[in-house]
């Protein structure tokens, strides 16, 4: 873990040079003292980081895509459904967000890109992510955009796509249903940075 400064948050890089890695910014708003930074024991290849403010525990996560090693994807969703079950059991408040690296259900895939065999679209994949959320969790961005079928965070890095809007959700906020509740906005900022993924910004109440 890499701690760095920018002003007025406190900064956590978990990562390693070229290749997967999280951060998180804690503004001094919301902590006047620094929060400890801590890692699950499911955490590999620096994937998860989180920290707690108050009675809210935030996780930064970058999902395994899958492709190399499927069984690894698998099992590090495995580990995230424990890990929100945790939560849910002594009833505390869980946010959990970044790149989860699958698509929930065929709407979140544009028509174009939909492949019944292709990684981040797999059955078993979908059905880890509704059991995570089935933990007591929301996904804030489609309670809050219900009806928007163009609702996507990636766009493969060629033909035009991302102006085209042919994309997948890959990029979530998940909130613990007392949190979510307060939930004003969850927006993709489709036209921002120069990453195939777009930031998701959610703001609570």
């Amino acid at each position: 873990m890499f701690l760095y400064e920018l002003e007025g948050y406190w900064c956590y890089w978990h990562g390693a040079k070229g290749y997967s890695g999280v951060a998180l910014h804690v503004s001094h708003t919301f902590a006047p003292d620094r929060p400890a930074v801590t890692h699950p024991d499911f955490d590999y290849e620096q994937r998860i980081a989180a920290v707690t403010v108050g009675d809210v525990t935030f996780a930064s996560i970058y999902v395994p895509n899958g492709g190399k090693d499927f069984p690894a994807k698998m099992q590090f969703l495995e580990a995230m459904d424990a890990y929100a079950e945790s939560f849910r059991a002594t009833d505390r408040r869980l946010v959990m967000m970044g790149d989860l690296n699958v698509a929930r259900t065929e709407r979140d895939v544009h028509p174009k890109e939909r492949k019944p065999r292709a990684i981040g679209q797999l059955p078993e994949e979908r059905a880890l992510m509704e059991r995570i959320i089935g933990r007591g969790m929301v996904d804030v961005g489609r309670a809050l955009d219900p009806d928007n079928d163009g609702l996507f965070t990636w766009w493969a890095p060629w033909r035009n796509m991302r102006e085209r809007n042919i994309g997948w959700r890959l990029d979530y906020v998940l909130a613990s249903e007392a949190l979510a509740a307060t939930a004003a906005a969850c927006v993709v900022q489709k036209d921002v940075g120069t990453s195939d993924h777009a930031p998701v910004v959610a703001t609570f109440t």
